[in-house]
């Protein structure tokens, strides 16, 4: 039904930039909250940013709040995640994810179990 493609990762430098892209189709974009979760080799799968589908309220782990931002495109049915300042400890599979769930604690949005949909995978890699 619903389909999430990431795109945009890649290979940066300590201190570099990089914009994830995350593609749905399927569904009614703009009613779904859009996250995006990440795992590094020999970790477990974390939080990173969310955003609701108003836009009206975003979340971010403290590991990358004030470097990473979280924005959405509802004309093109895009979730983005601008990556700054990337650090070596970034370096992780990043994975998009979607749920049309309304959540009256952000608790949910920061967790794994609140999203319904899931992308395959886009690989960011910061060398120091």
């Amino acid at each position: 039904q619903v389909q999430l493609v990431e795109s945009g990762g890649g290979l940066v430098q300590a201190g570099g930039s990089l914009r994830l892209s995350c593609a749905a189709s399927g569904g009614t974009f703009s009613s779904f909250a859009i996250a995006w979760f990440r795992q590094a080799p020999g970790k477990e799968r974390e939080f990173v940013a969310a955003i609701t589908w108003s836009a009206g309220n975003a979340y971010y782990a403290d590991s990358v709040k004030g470097r990473f931002a979280i924005s959405r495109d509802n004309v093109k049915n895009t979730g983005y995640l601008q990556m700054n300042s990337l650090k070596p400890e970034d370096t992780a599979v990043y994975y998009c994810a979607a749920t049309g769930q309304y959540y009256s604690l952000s608790y949910y949005y920061t967790k794994g179990r609140g999203y319904d949909y899931w992308g395959q995978g886009t690989q960011v890699t910061v060398s120091s």
